[in-house]
């Protein structure tokens, strides 16, 4: 068996209601490993503690690195509290991490924390224990300043955990703990980084991506349903909604000057999500808008936008430049399925120049030529429903 332990950070200020957080990062950590074999789930003072059989150890280092709320998590071998079985698991962890890595073979620290108080060593005297046995079996000097391995010893009551590695996590609170959203998901780069760092704030999302067949193809539908489930990999997203856009994009594109087209598309998305909203009982719609990035995201349209919304709107990237949401974007996995070349419905019928400044008096003129809440009512209610 393997054991990986796994840290939780932000979670400790959360005073007398802390228990709520973690009883929600044990059930997603649960979530995060089943299905592997002979996955168990503990939680001793200050960490979650996973078993896994040796064979599954990847696999269930890989999904924990995605669970928020953890910050980081290490494998480590597990064995009783008696200080002889410590020094040789010690030498054994070190020996695997110079491996693994010969650069860390420069220097070397022992790190203790004795949570057990009847262990008979203090701190000091184990490390002094283990570093001595570490020294003598691999000749790395030490160094308890900049050490390039820091080999980690935690002595708890009914057994003692060694480690060498330590992998991060991404940190935030349990997906879940904040409540529930609807994230406007496209094709494109933002929105995915948008759910992502939503979730990271405990919000549990279900995603809503409008295609507008025959103008997108399969393709660009299922481009979405890629980011989606990997939105999903990190439990950031459970469920992707697809709504049919084509028809009243085409009505709400003949209902006014052209350049207004944009917004009057997005006011339609923001309704369809409102009642998907109150219809799954979700608090908030979270958007992947930028501001001044396109046409659409000044101030003055973001807020002509939001206006029909009911529910609050959420905007995680509202401050980043494009290099930073790239770079995000690259590091949850995302990127590479943003930059396949099929184009969702967000694309179609734009005006060469759309207004970055629309009156909101002509926008509700357009939209008066059509009945705007049977239009979202019955997209709403076509929606195709994808479980991830």
């Amino acid at each position: 068996m393997t054991t990986i332990l796994c840290r939780y950070g932000e979670l400790f200020l959360k005073g007398g209601n802390r228990h709520i957080f973690l009883q929600a990062l044990i059930n997603n950590v649960r979530a995060a490993v089943r299905g592997l074999p002979e996955a168990k789930v503990s939680s001793p003072h200050g960490r979650v503690v996973v078993s896994v059989a040796d064979q599954a150890r990847g696999e269930a280092c890989t999904r924990l690195e995605r669970v928020f709320g953890l910050v980081s998590i290490s494998p480590a071998a597990s064995l009783a509290p008696d200080i002889d079985a410590i020094c040789a698991a010690a030498v054994a962890e070190a020996q695997a991490a110079v491996e693994r890595n010969p650069e860390l073979r420069r220097s070397f620290k022992i790190e203790p924390h004795r949570s057990n108080k009847h262990f008979p060593l203090q701190s000091h005297e184990i490390a002094c224990r283990a570093g001595d046995a570490v020294s003598a079996a691999t000749g790395i000097p030490v160094d308890v300043h900049q050490p390039a391995l820091r080999v980690g010893i935690e002595v708890a009551t009914q057994a003692a955990h060694v480690f060498a590695e330590r992998r991060p996590a991404p940190g935030g609170l349990p997906a879940g703990v904040s409540g529930r959203a609807v994230l406007l998901l496209s094709g494109g780069i933002d929105s995915p980084v948008a759910g992502w760092l939503a979730a990271k704030r405990g919000l549990a999302q279900e995603a809503l991506t409008f295609h507008s067949p025959p103008f997108t193809g399969e393709k660009a539908k299922d481009k979405v349903i890629a980011l989606a489930r990997q939105l999903a990999r990190w439990q950031a997203v459970s469920t992707l909604w697809i709504a049919g856009f084509t028809d009243t994009q085409k009505r709400l594109r003949g209902a006014g000057r052209p350049e207004l087209a944009v917004v009057l598309y997005r006011r339609m998305m923001v309704r369809v999500a409102d009642l998907l909203c109150e219809r799954e009982g979700c608090g908030a719609i979270v958007t992947g808008e930028n501001l001044g990035q396109v046409a659409s995201q000044t101030l003055t349209n973001m807020r002509n936008i939001e206006i029909v919304a009911r529910h609050l709107i959420l905007r995680p990237l509202v401050t980043y430049d494009k290099v930073e949401t790239t770079a995000l974007a690259r590091r949850i996995g995302t990127y590479d399925i943003s930059a396949l070349p099929f184009e969702d419905c967000c694309s179609l019928f734009v005006p060469a120049h759309p207004a970055t400044a629309a009156r909101l008096s002509d926008v509700e003129r357009a939209e008066a030529t059509l009945d705007v809440a049977k239009e979202a009512a019955d997209i709403a209610e076509q929606a195709e429903r994808i479980v991830l």
